[in-house]
């Protein structure tokens, strides 16, 4: 029973974070937070078997990298001409 629990923590956990990331102004801070919440919930598919939630979850996780770092990249060269 306590894993169950704690396997449906993990399903909220990762709810609240994909919430919190769609409040923020910043697309950096929401890339990040929301790459926190994809990776709690491909966890939490592939705990729970459900592996459609892993599999889409898992694509918006390499999304976020991928936009990630283009933004940092964006950043460091403009930093390095000002």
């Amino acid at each position: 029973m306590d894993a169950i629990m704690s396997f449906e923590t993990l399903g909220y956990l990762a709810s609240i974070f994909v919430a919190v990331s769609l409040m923020m102004r910043s697309l950096t801070k929401l890339r990040v937070i929301n790459l926190i919440g994809a990776l709690l919930f491909t966890a939490y598919g592939l705990i729970i078997a459900a592996y459609p939630v892993a599999v889409v979850n898992g694509f918006i996780v390499l999304v976020n990298l991928y936009y990630l770092q283009q933004s940092l990249k964006t950043t460091a060269v403009t930093t390095q001409q000002a």
